[in-house]
């Protein structure tokens, strides 16, 4: 059997280090010429193979490739699109066949988070029920960490790196200024049900008494009482109080915090902000001035202060995500397993779809303080290793350079037009 190409996309909110499982797929694709033709991108996620808005990246250069592997946001574009049930959605299935066979794609690399293994565990499904044979990996993706398996998720380590930093800085910044100024601050980071990246901020605490002082945890009921105690415990006795607050902070009921009452194209709730909402809870009720900060995509856009270790995975995952494809495999996410070893190593797993897809691993609650504030050594032991190396793009002229693609579009062999 003659070589057939392969399908790529990018989905859901992207990362530093999406790009280098890019990388990994296209440079792992073109070592196996005999058996991948070409790697076709799907310009904007998948919404690229339903409007047959395909990229070509053969007409990549070598060097453009590999810079991919320091450059952040999503180089095809990403979407936020989840296909439904077959018998719910039947046409874009049709219709991803139609575009799948017009372009010969025997291949399909979806590099997402956990919709996204939905979306991939469907379509390694339609080689049954359309009886088009397609192999399906998903190649794993969210700084959120909260797919299940898999040790860590690749770019997760970037924004836990970021997070801790800015987190050290910003608590120097109140700290020498507190005795006139600001005496509380707080910094919201993502985290919509799972509290990864916030527990990442407590790396940047070395002694007692340095930030953050408080960490809010999706896991953790808010208790505004408790709050509002500990923060003023620790202005009294620190001089000012660093609080990190995941999006997703809620109250016993189920509540957000920060809920805006809408939702997203995935239905799930969009947040509105919750760092706001604590800074005015501290102000009306404690009455200290106070400053707050989202930190929004400039966490997972990082890549100058991108965690080595995390840029490393990422590629790995790319490259293994081909390598399954090429032995036959279908349906399989490649993971991260932490090695059972003093010194921090890891290697790589597979996971079949069906054990991650609509699966969330939230923080274990012994990762927490008892008080619900803080992280314990247990946890400190396990994120530690993630933000761990230094990886910096190419600077020219003072800032980072990235890399330029061509994204030259493959010929539509198909004449209707389809609407998403």
């Amino acid at each position: 059997m003659g070589s057939r190409n392969a399908f790529y996309a990018q989905s859901g909110g992207v990362t530093a280090v999406i790009n280098a499982s890019a990388a990994g797929v296209i440079e792992t694709a073109r070592a196996h010429k005999g058996v991948i033709g070409k790697v076709y991108a799907g310009r904007n996620g998948i919404i690229g193979a339903l409007t047959e808005d395909l990229i070509d990246t053969s007409k990549e250069s070598k060097s453009a490739i590999a810079a991919l592997k320091h450059t952040p946001g999503g180089a095809f574009g990403s979407c936020r699109y989840k296909l439904k049930d077959l018998k719910t959605s039947q046409r874009e299935y049709e219709r991803l066949i139609e575009v799948f066979k017009a372009h010969d794609i025997g291949y399909f690399f979806y590099n997402g988070g956990g919709d996204s293994a939905d979306t991939c565990l469907k379509i390694s499904q339609l080689s049954k029920t359309m009886g088009y044979p397609i192999q399906a990996i998903h190649v794993p993706k969210t700084v959120d960490n909260d797919l299940p398996i898999t040790d860590v998720c690749p770019g997760f380590g970037s924004v836990a790196k970021y997070t801790a930093v800015s987190c050290r800085e910003a608590a120097l910044d109140v700290a020498s200024m507190c005795a006139t100024s600001t005496k509380v601050f707080v910094m919201e980071v993502m985290g919509r049900h799972a509290g990864w990246i916030a527990a990442a901020a407590g790396l940047a605490k070395e002694q007692n008494e340095d930030a953050p002082h408080l960490i809010l945890f999706p896991e953790i009921a808010f208790d505004q009482q408790a709050f509002l105690k500990k923060v003023d415990e620790t202005v009294k006795k620190v001089g000012y109080c660093v609080i990190v607050v995941s999006e997703g902070a809620r109250t016993a009921d189920g509540t957000f915090l920060a809920d805006a009452g809408t939702t997203d194209a995935f239905g799930h709730k969009q947040l509105g902000g919750v760092a706001p909402v604590l800074a005015q809870m501290v102000k009306n009720e404690l009455g200290y001035k106070y400053h707050w900060a989202v930190s929004d995509y400039l966490q997972r856009a990082a890549r100058h202060i991108a965690s080595a270790t995390d840029v490393e995975q990422a590629y790995a995952v790319g490259r293994a995500a081909v390598e399954f494809a090429v032995a036959g495999k279908n349906a399989v996410m490649p993971t991260i397993e932490r090695k059972k070893t003093k010194k921090y190593g890891w290697t790589i797993g597979e996971a079949p779809l069906k054990k991650v897809a609509n699966v969330e691993k939230k923080m274990p609650r012994k990762f927490i303080t008892k008080d619900g504030f803080g992280i314990t050594p247990s946890a400190r032991e396990y994120l530690a290793p993630l933000i761990e190396g230094e990886s910096y793009p190419p600077y020219k002229n003072g800032l980072p350079q990235f890399a330029k693609l061509k994204l030259a579009a493959v010929p539509k062999k198909l004449n209707d037009k389809f609407e998403v």
